[in-house]
């Protein structure tokens, strides 16, 4: 019986000292004001995850959904798409319907740069809007099956379980930089 109790003790020794060097995510969590905003997000179209980085280097990782299957670049309003490129946070809000969100700043320069690029080639047509209104936003409470289950289910927007919404909208702030990347 002595010996079980070394065996374990000493098997449980590795674990134990790796995880007191492993820096615990909430003691890290930062209030910080937008000047002094050490987060960035990148979402990961392929991967289906937001990471969050901070001046340490990674911090979170979330499971996230979209619109449709296709995860090309968003190329007018109404095609169901998630844009690509480097957007900011400019609101913080509560949804009706889906609880936090973080409205992201598209369209902005680089997107309607590429819009009117798409325009001028014919990909898309010439009546065609860029649309707006692109968020990072939680699923209802009741439907976090649809990130489980990689249900894309928005109009373009990135899509995070309800319960991991509220810890994401809790310390990112206004300002933040997101990367939206295929």
């Amino acid at each position: 019986m002595k010996h079980r109790r070394y065996v374990s003790f000493f098997a449980l020794l590795p674990l134990s000292c790796l995880m007191a060097y492993m820096p615990a995510r909430t003691n890290r969590l930062k209030k910080a004001s937008a000047e002094e905003n050490p987060y960035y997000i990148i979402v990961d179209k392929s991967d289906y995850e937001l990471k969050v980085f901070d001046d340490e280097g990674w911090y979170a990782t979330y499971p996230i959904v979209f619109c449709s299957k296709d995860l090309g670049d968003k190329m007018r309003e109404g095609d169901k798409k998630t844009p690509t490129g480097s957007f900011k946070i400019i609101l913080k809000k509560i949804h009706p319907k889906w609880g936090p969100e973080l409205l992201l700043d598209y369209p902005n320069d680089e997107s309607y740069r590429r819009f009117n690029e798409r325009k001028a080639q014919g990909l898309i047509p010439k009546n065609a809007k860029i649309g707006d209104g692109i968020a990072i936003h939680a699923t209802r409470p009741e439907e976090e099956w649809t990130v489980d289950n990689f249900y894309n289910w928005t109009d373009g927007c990135v899509s995070v379980k309800y319960t991991e919404m509220k810890d994401l909208f809790s310390y990112i702030p206004v300002g933040t930089k997101v990367t939206i990347q295929p």
